[in-house]
């Protein structure tokens, strides 16, 4: 049973299949049917990249290992078996007799007052797709606005943490506002602003020094507003505080400012690392010979640096998940188990256009030669989707790119502050969306929540149509004719009819002055998280 489906899980499903090679029964459990290639998340939000180039189909490249779509909620140590919630709400139970946990991480949150409610995290597909189509209506409302101040607000972005993730989706977002405004008469005059904000002493403190001035002379060479030594004080619906008490005007906060790891390792109550399980060199956790972990979610150490632990990077995931699949089968009889020992390959971070930085085999490298061996590295790594990948860089050479808001993801729909950024947030029951900036609006209680009213056919609740001692439907016998039918209720704004609301003499409509406010967007869906204490940010996405 392997729990994630991360760099971690998908190469132990991968290597652990290829050499069990029917002999045993693999099971994935994982939320979503892909596995994502994150380090390519930031060209999807400037849409370089369409959705679907950085996901991987886990049934299509892992067809002997049986795939269960759905999220771990508890794991039973003692009797061996996960529970989960599927997709639909469903719930089950799965034994095992090897546990892998490879749950990976989720957004780090600090306690600064708003950021959860204003701030979107950069950890799954949503995030970026919303991100994409959030930067490209901003851009047109501003084009279209008549306030210099309101424009200027909505042309200014703020990105927080200058590690990989950040450093990158500024880089690109520069580029991609640009494009929008560049040779387009009706928007002459407007200026795209990225703010880069970071409380390092300089861009990805955890690089050579080297790519870090690369990195800062691109960004800085290109508009980017880098300020180190800086951070948020307090986030707001227009705008955010900074550290230096500046006060920046804004619609846009993007939260990269690391991971955490996932709380389900922590409710297994089992000695822990700054929230990662602890495990022995051979990923097992001490005194659960059957359980195994790696990724983000368990603390590896680091055979290179005694007393230390493997950072929560991709490139350690990914070699986790190799040495992992030849543990768990040195564990059934097949082979034997080797620690985990690593060599550094370097890093590479793609600046967008031509520009990179890079460290192949500790070789400095910039400007073209760095982007090509960048992209090279990408292609080589991934699982799959090298050609598509390919063709979409080849097209974005050439051709423009697509400024166009799909309205896919709204903003209700992913939460900073939730366990799950794989997925979107789904409606509530009674099917309200909610909208665009609807957080922190006034609004009318959910029905079967306190001072809400209650749902039909629920204790106390209004029986519905049709049903026993419920109110017959328009248009059934015995039921109240349908508007402009004959014998029915004039419609709305007809002769003798009642008037539309907003209409003179009719009733407000919802959210205007004196109206009933709007349904509420749902609360973030989250597992249950024990008290977090706030650690040094950590990027895990390169």
């Amino acid at each position: 049973m392997i729990v994630g489906a991360g760099f971690a899980g998908y190469r132990t499903a991968r290597e652990l299949s290829r050499m069990a090679r029917g002999k045993a029964e693999i099971t994935l459990l994982n939320p979503t049917d892909y596995f994502l290639y994150l380090p390519l998340l930031p060209q999807v939000a400037a849409g370089i990249l369409e959705p679907r180039r950085v996901t991987v189909s886990l049934s299509g490249t892992l067809p002997r290992v049986r795939l269960v779509l759905g999220e771990a909620d508890a794991l039973d140590l003692d009797a061996r078996t996960v529970r989960y919630t599927g997709p639909e709400g469903d719930t089950g139970t799965l034994e095992y007799d090897r546990l892998v946990l490879a749950a990976g991480s989720v957004n780090k949150l600090l306690p600064i007052p708003g950021v959860a409610e204003h701030a979107h995290g950069f950890r799954g597909l949503p995030e970026a797709l919303y991100l994409r189509d959030h930067v490209t209506r901003q851009v047109e409302l501003a084009a279209a606005a008549d306030d210099p101040e309101s424009c200027s607000a909505r042309c200014t972005f703020v990105v927080v943490g200058a590690g990989y993730t950040g450093t990158e989706v500024a880089a690109h977002g520069q580029l991609f506002t640009d494009a929008q405004v560049r040779k387009h008469p009706l928007r002459e005059g407007m200026r795209p602003r990225w703010i880069l904000l970071d409380i390092a002493e300089r861009v990805m403190p955890e690089m050579d020094e080297r790519l870090s001035r690369t990195a800062d002379r691109v960004l800085r060479e290109r508009g980017v507003d880098v300020r180190m030594g800086t951070s948020v004080k307090e986030a707001t619906p227009t705008g955010v505080l900074l550290s230096d008490g500046e006060f920046v005007d804004t619609h846009t906060l993007v939260w990269c400012v690391g991971v955490r790891p996932d709380p389900l390792a922590e409710s297994l109550g089992l000695p822990m690392e700054r929230g990662r399980l602890l495990v022995d060199p051979y990923l097992q956790v001490p005194g659960r010979p059957e359980v195994f972990a790696c990724g983000d979610a368990a603390a590896v150490p680091d055979l290179e640096n005694p007393g230390q632990f493997t950072p929560m990077t991709a490139q350690h995931a990914w070699r986790h998940g190799k040495t992992c699949a030849h543990n768990v089968a040195a564990s059934l009889g097949v082979g034997e188990r080797r620690p985990y020992r690593h060599g550094d390959l370097g890093f590479v971070v793609d600046l967008g256009g031509t520009k990179a930085a890079a460290n192949p085999f500790g070789v400095p490298l910039s400007g073209p030669l760095a982007g090509a061996v960048t992209r090279g590295y990408h292609l080589a790594a991934m699982p799959g989707n090298r050609v598509r990948v390919a063709a979409d860089w080849l097209l974005d050479a050439v051709l423009p790119r697509q400024a166009v808001q799909l309205g896919l993801v709204r903003s209700w729909s992913v939460p900073l502050d939730t366990a799950s950024p794989e997925l979107v947030r789904m409606p509530d029951a009674d099917g309200d969306g909610g909208k665009e900036g609807g957080r922190n609006q006034p609004s009318e209680p959910a029905r079967n929540q306190p001072g809400g009213e209650p749902a039909r056919n629920q204790p106390g609740g209004e029986p519905a149509r049709n049903q026993p001692g419920g109110e017959p439907a328009r248009n059934q016998p015995g039921g109240e004719p349908a508007k402009n039918q004959p014998g029915g209720e004039p419609a709305k704004n007809q002769p003798g009819g009642e008037p539309a609301k907003n209409q003179p003499g009719g009733e407000p409509a919802k959210n205007q002055p004196g109206g009933e406010p709007a349904h509420p967007a749902p609360g973030p869906v989250k597992r249950t998280d024990p008290d977090m204490k706030p650690d040094h940010p950590t990027e895990g996405e390169a």
